[in-house]
């Protein structure tokens, strides 16, 4: 019986390559392997169909036991968060989506706490990262900060609301802001234009910084770089959601039915949900990678200032500081009037012996 020759390791590659041209092939069966984590919080007011968008989105059903408040209930309705995590995988891909929702805003007559409960929010998901990552096991750090943020316009005002301006400056710095005209089915293609220059100017006044999408790479095919020009010029997006399934010239496509036809959620003449997807898909990784280097980097070297202190607001910060270096004064002048007050009756003392001493002698 003839022995088995051993197998000899033969050089996959041809001679003069090393092979570190693979590298982007490991890296990507890595990530592949241990899956992807996004948060994506969306705010706006009640009855902009946010709920509605996000299931279109994701073709998944995050709020099955939704209860719609009424609206006595919504005059004295506190803003709450609502965070619903969901497994989504697709040819071998996994995302574990985290959609952060938060009813109750914009709904009571006075709003003008209404978002402190949101930052706080964002902030407790900086603040626990950042905890993670100065412990001792850095292995499995679970990202829930918050990636990015759909705002939710009303199309039925002439543009930015006071609530919005607060808003959307309130977070800037701490969140990728991507702005949405909800509801865009109840405006015609003129009306939708007019309102989105209208917001565009208004953001710029106001100075608030919106997510803005990389430019395409010289070397990105005419494509890519012709679909990141679309996206650019189609910001705030005007999206219509639904999840209903309707016959329309003869193929079942999702939308809205109307006595004058149907509005399909999927079609890019009818509005920008595909292009809001595709943004989002697209440009995920960017919005990771905005959120790490800039507003968590800012986070944390503000908190490393401050010695690493956790602070709730920054106006009640300074108004706390101020109060406790003052009642600290007080405390010094205190202890140092008790310290003259000793020395005095000491010195006192002191005396009254001398002259006993001098009287006996």
């Amino acid at each position: 019986m003839s022995k088995q020759q051993p197998t000899q390791f033969i050089n996959p590659e041809t001679p003069g390559y090393v092979g570190f041209a693979n590298l982007p092939n490991q890296v990507h069966r890595k990530s592949v392997k241990k899956g992807f984590e996004f948060t994506l919080m969306v705010v706006g007011e009640s009855g902009l169909g946010k709920s509605t968008l996000i299931n279109s989105l994701f073709l998944t059903d995050l709020y099955p036991e939704r209860i719609i408040p009424g609206a006595a209930e919504k005059i004295e309705r506190t803003v709450q968060i609502e965070a619903s995590t969901v497994e989504i995988e697709e040819r071998g891909v996994k995302l574990r989506l985290t959609v952060v929702d938060t009813p109750g805003y914009g709904d009571a007559i006075n709003c003008r706490d209404c978002f402190k409960t949101i930052i706080s929010y964002i902030d407790e998901q900086f603040e626990r990262y950042l905890h993670d990552e100065s412990g001792l096991n850095r292995r499995h750090i679970v990202d829930n900060r918050v990636h990015c943020c759909f705002y939710f316009i009303s199309p039925f005002g002439h543009g930015l609301k006071p609530l919005d301006v607060a808003f959307m400056k309130a977070i800037h710095n701490k969140v990728n802001i991507v702005p949405v005209i909800a509801k865009a089915d109840t405006l015609t293609l003129k009306e939708r234009e007019r309102l989105k220059k209208r917001i565009l100017d208004e953001i710029e006044e106001h100075n608030i910084k919106i997510y803005h999408l990389p430019d395409a790479e010289s070397d990105e095919d005419e494509d890519f770089k012709e679909q990141t020009r679309l996206l650019k010029a189609s910001i705030p997006f005007s999206v219509v959601g639904s999840n209903q399934l309707i016959e329309a010239k003869g193929k079942k496509v999702r939308g809205r039915l109307y006595p004058w036809g149907v509005v399909e959620v999927e079609n890019p003449e009818h509005n920008d949900f595909l292009k809001l997807r595709t943004m989002l898909i697209t440009h995920m990784q960017d919005l990771q990678e905005v959120t790490q280097d800039l507003h968590y980097e800012n986070f944390r070297s503000e908190r490393l200032k401050r010695g690493g202190r956790k602070v709730e607001n920054e106006d009640m910060n300074k108004d706390q500081i101020l109060l406790e270096k003052e009642a600290e004064l007080r405390r010094m002048q205190e202890m140092i009037a008790r310290m003259q007050a000793q020395m005095q009756l000491q010195m006192q003392g002191g005396d009254g012996d001398g002259s006993v001493h001098g009287h006996h002698v």
